[in-house]
């Protein structure tokens, strides 16, 4: 078999619908075995995670971050991603690490969003304004096609500026005004101090908490977690790891029987909104379990058209 080379030329033929389809697939096999792996040098990261689902295959992510990548004109995070056969273990295909890392990314929260926000929700507020808010706003519009969008980010004409070309958007420079008036809101920033208070939400919220991925980081306070309905996509990648969870549960302002599912828990038919005044949190931890469903999905959709007559 020839060794595939996925790349971004791909992504026109991708569908979000698809994306949240194979994410549901991927759950309903055997659960995943997880791996992840780092090595520093300087300021420097070589993250490599690895995933194996029983039906599905597995894959190898490598994430090399560099901070000072930008003085040179060059992209910090690079990498890419390793598709292996489950049958035989042989390279299937080597996939654009940033197309895989934008599906997924987006995907994971988008598949939150599916199950637990309203679905009458029709303002969105997206606190960042980087490139995975940009990929959220794509990924809302598939669900929630009538949505009207904020942005709000720390520096408002970053704001303004993403806001100016997109449908539907406008900029807020008042983060307390963008989260109340919001059926959904989703945090996309570094922010290691709490950005979101609690006595901002409202019953009915959803909130996708993406940004914070390491134990120093947290995007939304003690208040807000108390007040939701907590969700993740993984306990295993999140309690322990991120300080949006690790934190507040080693201090005891929460405990982990107070997350209520795991996307390991859709097919049981409890990933839900309990109700429709809850106020409705979930984590985006990622993990590359869901690097592997988003892969196959993508290299599915290569084959497919590399089969059909031009």
């Amino acid at each position: 078999m020839t060794l595939c080379h996925v790349t971004a030329d791909i992504e026109p033929h991708l569908d979000w619908h698809a994306a949240l389809q194979a994410i549901a697939q991927g759950h309903s096999l055997p659960k995943a075995q997880l791996n992840d792996s780092f090595l520093y040098q300087r300021g420097d990261t070589v993250l490599s995670r690895a995933a194996w689902i029983a039906g599905m295959g597995a894959l190898v992510k490598t994430a090399t971050v560099f901070p000072d990548n930008p003085a040179r004109n060059l992209p910090a995070v690079n990498g890419s991603v390793a598709l292996y056969s489950d049958l035989d273990g042989q390279l299937d295909a080597i996939l654009d690490f940033h197309l895989v890392t934008k599906w997924k990314t987006a995907a994971d929260s988008l598949f939150a969003a599916r199950h637990l926000a309203r679905p009458d929700s029709r303002r969105i507020t997206l606190v960042g304004a980087g490139t995975v808010a940009r990929s959220m706003y794509d990924a809302y519009r598939a669900i929630f096609p009538q949505a009207q969008f904020t942005i709000w980010a720390r520096n408002f004409d970053n704001a303004a500026l993403f806001a100016r070309d997109l449908d539907n958007t406008r900029a807020d420079s008042d983060l307390e005004n963008a989260v109340t008036q919001a059926d959904i809101i989703c945090t996309a920033t570094m922010s290691k101090t709490p950005l979101i208070r609690g006595d901002w939400l409202r019953p009915g919220q959803h909130l996708d908490l993406i940004g914070a991925f390491r134990p120093d980081m947290r995007e939304v306070d003690d208040t807000a977690l108390q007040r939701a309905a907590l969700f993740v996509d993984s306990r295993e990648t999140t309690l322990d790891h991120i300080g949006e969870l690790k934190d507040p549960i080693a201090r005891g302002v929460i405990d982990r029987k107070d997350i209520q599912a795991d996307f390991y828990d859709y097919p049981t038919g409890i990933f839900k909104r309990p109700d429709d005044t809850s106020i409705t949190i979930c984590k985006n931890g990622g993990g590359a379990h869901l690097d592997l469903m988003i892969s196959h999905y993508i290299y599915a959709v290569w084959k497919a058209q590399l089969q059909e007559p031009a």
